[in-house]
């Protein structure tokens, strides 16, 4: 069950639908996803983001991509795959040129877990702010309560999504597609419920720390760069793809997919996503720091 926790801790502090429009001249890139590699050593058959490719940008073209970014607004950047930690020479030099180089505000992780070390987290944690898992609520697991763990585990955001389907990518059909793309993934089998979810969400929503996004919110909230540094649009309809940013800029780039900046703002998008210790609604604190995780 671990595999599916969002457990966003302190590193050393580690350091704890709207109508379809484009969006307006100068967006801000506040927070974007950057799956910088598509490949991953597990098969979860709920991913919305497979390995339709092997590719991975060379240092060069991710720092200028990173460089524009931020030029264009963005203050978080969050690295994810595939499994990020599958290249862990290219995650240490991403993390730290955006906080040493770009000067971020934030620099967070998405994993499964399997392949962060101890060692590579001595070095590199002073670059990181969050590193996280994520739960995602399907047919298998909606009626379980993970309260207690959480509670023990004390993460200061735990990220609880509904199970999202996905044209071209978890809605594999048979034969055809298995042929087409090993890597693609059926999720139909593991839809739940909107009520279904809310139940899911009934049960540990008294967790200062929980943070539920349903499909409605999930959709078009998040900003996915994808590996050849192209937005992707992963919301209603089959996935789109942008031109990449290095060769018509951000805001071009923005303008051919969907961004939804208010599902962004009601989905918590913008948090105090520093190192700093969080302090939880009812006045304690969730998340505060684990003398354990003092690399």
């Amino acid at each position: 069950m671990l595999s599916f926790l969002y457990i966003s801790v302190n590193l050393i502090r580690l350091h704890k639908s709207l109508p379809l429009s484009s969006p307006p001249a100068h967006t801000k890139p506040v927070s974007v996803n950057y799956h910088f590699t598509r490949k991953c050593n597990k098969t979860c058959a709920f991913c919305f983001h497979t390995e339709k490719s092997s590719h991975v940008a060379s240092p060069d073209e991710m720092k200028r991509g990173l460089r524009l970014l931020r030029d264009a607004g963005m203050r978080k950047i969050n690295f994810a795959g595939g499994e990020p930690f599958l290249y862990p020479k290219e995650l240490a030099m991403l993390c730290r040129f955006c906080k040493e180089e770009l000067g971020l505000e934030s620099v967070s992780i998405i994993t499964n877990g399997t392949r962060v070390r101890e060692g590579w987290m001595r070095v590199n944690a002073r670059w990181i702010d969050v590193l996280g898992l994520n739960t995602v609520v399907c047919a298998h697991n909606w009626q379980e309560d993970m309260a207690a763990i959480v509670e023990r585990l004390d993460p200061f955001r735990w990220k609880v999504f509904q199970v999202l389907l996905v044209e071209g990518e978890n809605d594999a059909d048979g034969t055809a597609d298995a042929e087409l793309d090993k890597r693609k993934r059926d999720a139909r089998e593991l839809l739940i419920s909107d009520e279904q979810f809310r139940d899911f969400c009934a049960r540990h929503e008294r967790l200062p720390c929980f943070v539920p996004e349903p499909n409605s919110l999930m959709a078009s909230s998040y900003l996915i760069l994808d590996e050849y540094l192209c937005f992707l649009d992963k919301g209603a309809g089959r996935e789109k793809q942008s031109r990449c940013i290095l060769e018509v800029g951000v805001q071009a780039a923005l303008e051919e997919v969907r961004w939804d900046e208010e599902a962004f703002r009601a989905r918590g998008g913008e948090y105090d996503w520093t190192k700093d210790v969080q302090e939880g609604a009812d006045g304690g604190c969730c998340g505060e720091m684990n003398k354990e995780l003092e690399w």
